[in-house]
């Protein structure tokens, strides 16, 4: 047989992995400098932890699987379920506010003919028990610094409310199902299935006005003002209120630069509650990473608390920078080692690693061969231990020069034409 990788599923190799860990690292750095401690939970949960936060809790099914007991269990589709549940459980005694980061795969099911990946990498954060446009503008400001830390320059957050289209919902006053049709549309951003319920007898005139303005209004502060409009209009006019000042925080700090006001961004409505956001990069159709505030997530784990968080998605973020020009470059091996002499070779590749250098053996090779083994892994020096010391080799496999004792000094430029970074 010849195997290959399941339907969904991709292997990442050398240099795309080396990026993908450098982008990582840089996301994980920023993470930590905020405070936030990193948590890691099983791949696989109870089928009950996924359930509890409702029909609409996760962006797609959960993959589902019985253990040798019979119990159902699932592979988790996003890292907030599970951290929720740590939060209610192990975490349960901590005073908080818990910020907590991550860095995981992740495992969604689709059907075949979508084509999509059902696995990817998050990495985000969670702010567990701080409520209020502080908590929320936190947020915000965190994901803006982390995309700008992997060398993103152009990207933008859009941040809407839940609490607001909530309102109009309820303004309406009709019929559950009603409101319910209109949820869904507005999280499907299909407007004009919006408008075409708007226009539905029985609907206020002014309801019916907001939600089909509304959801188009994007902007600063002047969207903000022309919402809290159609909210009085309504007789809902403080529904907007958290997010006006959480956006005047983000102005205040100086990151409103990159945040843009869009009543039209929505999340699951079964399971955010307040601001959500979107983070989008020129050259990629979707979202790069989203989050929001979701207070009511922890109360199904029978321990209520406020909580926001983000996530965003390695996969479309490589993507994203790809587009940018701005992917960072895979380290490069710095020398090959070889000679005749093998105790000679480890000796020799352990003093260049204690000075910094990255070092492959090449032990028994010299000359020549030793030169093709430095090209085949494009490495900056062919060097070959002898006689008790270490000497750069030309192209020509002769020996240039000695390298120093320590070997503090960076590769020559006579092998590769090229200058260790």
């Amino acid at each position: 047989m010849r195997p290959a990788t399941a339907r969904g599923f991709r292997d990442v190799l050398l240099d795309e992995a080396a990026e993908r860990e450098a982008v990582a690292a840089s996301l994980v750095a920023v993470f930590d400098s905020w405070g936030y401690s990193p948590v890691e939970t099983p791949v696989v949960e109870s089928h009950e932890v996924m359930a509890a936060a409702g029909p609409e809790g996760g962006e797609a099914a959960p993959f589902r699987l019985l253990d040798s007991d019979g119990e159902l269990l699932a592979l988790r589709p996003d890292m907030t379920l599970p951290i929720a549940r740590v939060a209610a459980t192990r975490l349960a005694d901590d005073a908080g506010p818990l910020r907590v980061r991550y860095l995981a795969p992740v495992f969604r099911e689709h059907a075949s003919f979508r084509g999509q990946a059902r696995q990817f990498t998050q990495a985000g954060v969670e702010l567990i028990g701080a409520n209020g446009p502080a908590a929320d503008a936190e947020i915000v400001a965190l994901a803006a610094e982390a995309l700008r830390a992997v060398g993103l320059t152009e990207f933008t957050i859009a941040i809407g409310s839940v609490e607001v289209l909530h309102a109009f919902v309820d303004a309406a006053g009709m019929p559950e199902r009603w409101g319910t049709a209109v949820l869904r549309a507005a999280h499907a951003r299909n407007l004009p299935e919006v408008r075409r319920l708007a226009a539905e007898p029985g609907v206020p005139a002014e309801v019916a006005d907001a939600l089909a303005r509304v959801l188009r209004t994007r902007g600063g502060a002047d969207a903000i003002d022309a919402c809290r409009a159609a909210l009085s209009a309504c007789g809902r006019p403080g529904a907007a209120d958290g997010l006006a000042e959480t956006f005047s925080i983000l102005e205040g700090i100086g990151c409103s630069d990159v945040v843009v006001v869009d009543f039209g961004t929505v999340r699951s409505f079964g399971y955010y509650t307040g601001m959500v956001m979107q983070v989008y990069a020129p050259g990629l159709g979707l979202p790069v990473g989203g989050g929001g505030r979701y207070d009511r997530l922890l109360a199904a784990y029978d321990r209520p608390a406020p909580a926001a968080g983000f996530a965003i998605g390695l996969e479309r973020l490589m993507i994203a920078l790809a587009e940018a020009g701005a992917t960072p470059k895979a380290k490069r091996v710095d020398a090959v080692v070889g000679g005749l002499d093998r105790a000679a070779c480890f000796a020799g590749a352990a003093a260049l690693r204690q000075a910094g250098w990255r070092v492959v053996l090449a032990c028994g090779a010299t000359s020549l061969e030793l030169v093709r083994a430095a090209e085949r892994v494009d490495a900056f020096e062919a060097i070959e231990a002898a006689d008790g010391a270490l000497y750069r080799l030309d192209r020509a496999g002769g020996r240039a020069d000695r390298v120093g004792e320590p070997p503090d000094q960076p590769p020559s430029r006579r092998f590769s034409g090229r200058r260790r970074p």
